[in-house]
């Protein structure tokens, strides 16, 4: 917080390659910092943190309106098409006591496919990934982002009911993180609406951690 009238929150991407983790950074931010693209390969090869800018007068704490600056920090995709899973964990447990060692981090979001279902190697290697970097806490601090969820609706799918009918797998991630989770649409709702609705399911899952941020050394 600065001045009393700003609040940063911290964020990091984990998923799959071609899960598309940067793009949804991107949307985040209202940017296009983060390179992305459709490849038969992990696009993403190091960390990087974007920064957007500020949001004026989007939230309010302790009745106090606030400016919203979101910083987001991208990561490799795990499994990596090139890198070994150490070399991506080591990676980002770097940029992560880098970035987020002295204001800490308030939300991890694990990005996955609305249009994969939850029961693959590689999926499961990001969710074990959350668990070992973020430690215990990571139930609290991590909530899911669901890309390609235009998708949905090409197959006359609600939210809801692609939720109900979803793998036993997937379900018990849900209840895991306490049924925190955010769909993203890339195609059926303008960007900019986008990006100022997930940021408010953001907010909320925040607020609903009391605002507390997990640190790193």
């Amino acid at each position: 917080m600065s001045d009393g009238v700003e609040m940063i929150i911290n964020l990091a991407l984990f998923g799959g390659t071609q899960s598309g983790k940067s793009s949804a950074g991107n949307s985040l931010l209202g940017s296009t910092d983060f390179p992305s693209c459709l490849a038969p390969f992990s696009v993403t090869k190091g960390c990087s943190l974007g920064r957007s800018c500020q949001i004026p007068h989007f939230m309010r704490r302790s009745g106090r309106e606030m400016n919203l600056q979101i910083q987001v920090l991208d990561t490799p995709g795990y499994p990596h098409s090139s890198l070994s899973q150490e070399q991506v964990k080591q990676q980002v447990q770097e940029a992560l006591a880098r970035h987020f060692g002295h204001d800490g981090l308030h939300l991890a979001l694990l990005v996955l496919r609305a249009d994969v279902a939850l029961c693959g190697e590689g999926e499961c290697s990001s969710i074990q990934l959350v668990q070992e970097l973020l430690g215990p806490a990571w139930k609290n601090f991590t909530a899911i982002l669901f890309t390609h969820a235009e998708k949905l609706e090409e197959a006359r799918l609600s939210e809801e009911e692609y939720l109900h009918t979803a793998s036993h797998p997937l379900l018990n991630l849900l209840k895991s993180v306490q049924q925190k989770y955010i769909f993203q649409y890339n195609q059926k709702i303008p960007l900019k609406e986008q990006r100022i609705i997930t940021l408010k399911r953001i907010i909320e899952f925040v607020k609903a951690n009391c605002y507390q941020a997990l640190y790193f050394k």
